[in-house]
């Protein structure tokens, strides 16, 4: 089968809510309580311990391949303008993002601000002073939020026009 790595990803989600809403039902159906007068079979839950082990085994099998060609496809697929396979891209993203975060923060601190004094009963003023050009600060947040926006889309892009094959 032909699909994209959104595609595969929608997959994969479905396969592991499939597997847990199994592992679910198994747990419920596994074993019971039963009153001592009570008629067992009356209250026995549906289960057959073999089809369910077959089911599970046959998820995790359909689970794994998918995974396994997803990252395949990361590892082999290449974002042009970033000369970056999609795992690097995955590793550069949040990278980036701390890296925006950080000069964020940066950008909008005052040159000089006042600090709450340590000293109890003293005069003396604390100042906090930037030890840093703050407007450099704001273009390289600029910078590195549209850079961001640019790989983003560009991760986007490959994630929903390339196509990998899987075989499930």
């Amino acid at each position: 089968m032909k699909c994209t790595s959104a595609e595969a990803a929608k997959i994969l989600r479905q396969l592991n809510e499939d597997y847990s809403a199994l592992l679910g039902m198994e747990s419920k159906s596994m074993d019971f309580i039963a009153a001592l007068n009570e008629d067992v079979e009356s209250v026995r839950p549906k289960y057959d311990y073999e089809e369910t082990q077959k089911k599970l085994a046959g998820l995790e099998n359909k689970i794994r391949t998918v995974k396994h060609a997803i990252n395949v496809f990361n590892t082999t697929h290449i974002i042009p303008e970033f000369n970056m396979t999609i795992d690097q891209m995955l590793i550069y993203l949040p990278q980036l993002s701390q890296r925006k975060d950080k000069l964020y923060m940066m950008k909008n601190r005052l040159p000089k601000t006042r600090e709450k004094s340590s000293y109890s009963g003293s005069n003396i003023i604390d100042y906090r002073i930037v030890n840093y050009d703050i407007e450099a600060a704001e273009a390289d947040y600029n910078e590195a939020a549209e850079l961001l926006s640019k790989a983003q889309t560009a991760l986007d892009l490959i994630n929903t026009t390339e196509t990998m094959e899987i075989d499930i």
